[in-house]
């Protein structure tokens, strides 16, 4: 008798398991097919939604087709929730006047509009915010009056919104409120590819349309209306004549973050120091001025805090603790911070033991720190004096030659393509000119700087810091190459790669931070024979673990008259004289070479 054989065990796992796999994939590519089903619904049902807007809008009197409490009025919210088809969107209208070029525009002098108001722009945006990547669906339509448009007495304000350098910051949004009028006008828009929101044919009033610009990521730029706390703004909120067109200009930029940290000078941390910071922009004008930003925080148990969303600006930093006294800082303060990016600054703290001062020796040309430099403070009976940390290494002079690896002699340098002029006269660098022609371009490479140990890079700046217009732009410029070894080399620009260029001076270059030995390269160009640019000057500022660089404090000390006597190899001598009479104060020393 023949017997049958049946599955092992571990047939039927297998089985079980390309079983399982083979149903997997069906559910996935069923799953697959449904979702790609209902977004194609999700989406028809949108643009239905969509088309339905426009047609109230056709279908509305030309008076009715604006905002709700904005302008122009109409019957339409500025947004609302729609359900169809079971799917919830968010529905956002803008309506706009918009004065055609074909009957002359609002303010022309040669063809003045005195309706401007020719048709508007109505504009539906639909979003989904529970749809699975739904796309926002956006159309405009025009809507014009069925007769002619007839003058209403209104104005125009046009608003630019700009960035740190001039350039349309497209997308910004705006907002104008006006108070005065009756009702109320809020305008929530957004300007256009050229950075620039025109307002046609808006109510005349004096000095009420209150405007503010900002944008996700940005900073944000107002009018302000006189007050008590600001009773002279420099950008007071706008007025608006009738057949006059208001300009106003905002500028606004990527916000920026300062990491601020509160150390002793062995780089401990001190935790829970009170500290104040004012920016240099101002709002308004008085006694005292407005600053735009003025604060007062505290640092965490870490010793640290973080300023997050801060405008570009100059920044100055003062201790208000009663415990504590400002010893030093890294960088130099006050800051500059640029857009969107980030700068880390310490704070270098000293116990109050009574009364102190804190010197920082700058170079009287570049305004950078100068390290090395002998401060000695002295009165009747005392005498004191204290070394300022290495702050920054400056090149005058390069008429010593070329085939110096590492730096010992400071009028050297490591190697040029031989279109670089060194002297004599000593003291700066230029094209070489061949027959009374300037070479067109040529390149220096200084001489390996030794920093020591491992450091941290802020800034490179040159002198002259403005170049003759007949050498074309950017005709002197910067790359930079730093490591730990004092043997690879490679030089860039300030996105670290070698497509770029140091172009303006005191950039920042905390990209090279952690490295011990730094050399630059220095690129200079013309476009036109006859011209060369020149460079006299070259240096970079730096700092090792907790030394300020630049900087020499003295506390302990008592009221009274002192003298100050700066010394350095490099510098002329200087000394003058200083009344020591507030518990903490400060003194900036410029020294000339």
């Amino acid at each position: 008798m023949r017997q049958t054989r049946g599955f092992t065990i571990i047939e039927a796992v297998i089985g079980g398991a390309l079983l399982a796999i083979v149903a997997i994939g069906v559910y996935r590519g069923y799953f697959t097919i449904s979702e790609s089903v209902r977004g194609v619904k999700i989406k028809n049902t949108a643009l239905s939604v969509v088309n339905d807007e426009i047609e109230l809008a056709r279908n509305a009197q030309f008076q009715n087709v604006g905002i709700l409490g904005g302008y122009p009025p109409g019957q339409f919210a500025s947004s609302s929730v729609v359900i169809k088809n079971g799917t919830q969107f968010t529905v956002m209208r803008t309506v706009r006047n918009i004065d055609d070029l074909f009957d002359g525009t609002i303010g022309s002098t040669t063809n003045n509009d005195t309706a401007p108001a020719d048709y508007r722009l109505f504009e539906v945006e639909i979003t989904c915010a529970n749809c699975k990547n739904f796309i926002p669906v956006r159309q405009t339509t025009t809507i014009a009056p069925k007769d002619l448009e007839l003058s209403s007495g209104g104005g125009a304000l046009f608003i630019q919104v700009i960035d740190a350098n001039g350039s349309p910051v497209p997308q910004a949004t705006v907002r104008v409120e006006n108070t005065i009028l009756n009702p109320d006008l809020v305008i929530d828009d957004v300007t256009n590819n050229q950075g620039m929101l025109q307002l046609v044919d808006v109510p005349p009033s004096v000095g009420g349309y209150g405007i503010t610009a900002t944008k996700l990521g940005y900073s944000t730029d107002k009018t302000h209306a006189p007050g008590v706390g600001n009773p002279n703004p420099i950008k007071a909120d706008a007025t608006v004549d009738a057949g006059v067109v208001t300009q106003a200009t905002f500028a606004i930029d990527r916000t920026s973050t300062i990491n601020l940290s509160t150390r002793n000078q062995v780089c401990g941390s001190v935790a829970g120091v009170d500290f104040h910071i004012d920016g240099s922009k101002l709002i308004g004008t008085g006694v005292p001025d407005v600053l735009k930003y003025s604060t007062t925080s505290i640092t965490d148990m870490t010793g640290s805090r973080i300023f997050p969303n801060l405008e570009w600006d100059t920044y100055e930093f003062s201790i208000i603790d009663s415990a504590y006294d400002l010893a030093g800082a890294i960088p130099l303060t006050p800051i500059t911070i640029s857009p969107n990016t980030t700068q880390n600054l310490q704070l270098l703290i000293e116990t109050k033991n009574p009364k102190s001062v804190l010197v920082t020796v700058k170079d009287s040309g570049t305004s950078l720190p100068v390290t090395g430099a002998t401060v000695a403070l002295s009165k009747t009976g005392f005498s004191t004096q204290v070394i300022t940390g290495r702050g920054s290494i400056p090149q005058t002079d390069w008429s010593g030659g070329s085939g110096q690896a590492t730096t010992t002699d400071m009028t050297k340098f490591w190697t040029s393509d031989g279109n670089i002029y060194i002297g004599p006269p000593a003291g700066e660098i230029k094209l070489v000119s061949l027959g009374g022609d300037y070479q067109p371009f040529g390149w220096l490479e200084s001489s390996a700087f030794d920093l020591g140990s491992a450091s941290n890079f802020h800034n490179i700046s040159w002198v002259s810091i403005s170049q003759p217009p007949e050498t074309g732009l950017n005709s002197v410029k910067f790359q930079i190459a730093t490591n730990v070894d004092n043997a690879t080399w490679n030089f860039v620009g300030p996105d670290s790669t070698n497509g770029t260029y140091y172009t303006t001076m005191n950039t920042d270059i905390s990209n090279h931070n952690g490295s011990r030995y730094m050399r630059y390269k220095a690129f200079l160009s013309t476009v036109t024979a006859t011209s060369t640019p020149l460079v006299s000057d070259v240096s970079f500022t730096f700092t090792t673990s907790c030394i300020p660089p630049g900087q020499a404090f003295f506390n302990g000390l008592v009221g009274g008259a002192y003298t100050i006597d700066i010394t350095h190899p490099s510098y002329q001598a200087m000394s003058t004289a200083i009344e020591i009479n507030p518990d903490f104060q400060k003194l900036d020393v410029l020294l000339n070479p």
